[in-house]
């Protein structure tokens, strides 16, 4: 009776967080039709049209439990089955010395990233959050990062919107770069998997170098992403530390991420059938989205845009200090 009842109080926030996710996808596939690429990804327009409905109408109570629902726990699903979409295969296939470089690169920018943010008065949390998502990953590593260290909602909104709308501009100006330096395509692709966000991102820039760019620039851009599950295992570790809470490992880290660590070791070792990938990635793509629905659902507007200019100032130069580590490591590999 009690599950009964309590299912029954999540529909009204879950049917509201999926209409906004499927009018998300909607709009992401009409800005692919228009534009020929996905600039700004659908869980971007999922906040902002989260962001708009609480602006607009408000939240009334009966919404809220499904809300706070999609905004944790189906968050915490999705993050488990991103883990199925990275092998540690990838890792074969590069040097030791490029997967010692990516590795220090992604540790320095997320020092340097975090020290920004914070001298630019950003708090700990929407700090944290921008770092990773410059360092690592983008919006993923934001939307995997908020849940580890309590980020409140209006940080993880105010970090994606902003950090996404620079990642989009970066990948217009990376094939400046390109030609500007003289890069060779291998260099290139290295320098593009090294500073861009996004997978897809590191494909669009990569494209006008050719086909050796775009697999060099996606491989690095793949062992980046594996740094994910070390950093947010670090940060769980940390956080228990600091609350001074005496727990077993298992306790102080949060069970999304040993799933998540559980689905990337299947995978390595073929135990996820290779059918049922893609599938496993959609549902993970589509709750993230669902996710970041709740998310914007639940952001105060005024607090986003009271942090803005700090937030795009410490993306920004963020992003600056990722690009010098992309040349050190390309000057230090010649």
């Amino acid at each position: 009776m009690f599950f009964k009842a309590h299912i029954k109080s999540l529909l009204p926030g879950l049917f509201l967080t999926t209409a906004i996710a499927l009018i998300a996808k909607l709009v992401e596939q009409a800005e692919r039709s228009l534009l020929g690429h996905g600039w700004i990804e659908s869980l971007v327009f999922a906040i902002l049209l989260g962001v708009v409905v609480r602006s607009v109408f408000g939240l009334a109570k009966p919404f809220h439990d499904g809300v706070r629902f999609c905004g944790k726990t189906v968050l915490e699903i999705a993050i488990v089955l991103l883990g199925a979409s990275i092998s540690a295969q990838a890792l074969g296939q590069a040097g030791f010395g490029l997967i010692a470089a990516i590795v220090l690169v992604v540790c320095a920018s997320l020092f340097l990233s975090f020290h920004i943010g914070r001298l630019l008065g950003l708090s700990k949390h929407l700090a944290m959050l921008v770092a990773c998502g410059n360092s690592i990953c983008g919006n993923s590593a934001i939307a995997a990062t908020a849940p580890v260290i309590s980020a409140k909602s209006d940080d993880v909104a105010a970090s994606i919107a902003f950090t996404a709308v620079l990642g989009v501009l970066f990948v217009f100006a990376l094939p400046l770069v390109h030609v500007g330096l003289g890069l060779s395509a291998a260099q290139y692709g290295i320098f593009s998997g090294l500073t861009v966000y996004a997978v897809p991102q590191v494909l669009a820039a990569t494209a006008p170098a050719g086909a050796l760019a775009v697999q060099v620039g996606t491989l690095v851009k793949l062992i980046r992403v594996l740094m994910l599950g070390p950093v947010i295992f670090a940060l769980a570790l940390m956080g228990g530390r600091k609350r001074e809470v005496r727990l077993p490992v298992t306790q102080m880290v949060p069970w999304f991420i040993v799933g998540f660590v559980a689905m990337m070791a299947a995978r390595s070792f073929g135990l996820i059938p290779e059918i049922a990938l893609e599938p496993m990635r959609t549902i993970s793509s589509f709750l993230t989205i669902l996710a970041m629905a709740a998310l914007g659902l639940s952001v105060d507007i005024r607090s986003v845009m009271h942090v803005g200019g700090r937030v795009i100032a410490s993306a920004l130069l963020s992003l600056l200090v990722l690009c010098a580590l992309g040349l050190l490591v390309l000057v230090i590999l010649a």
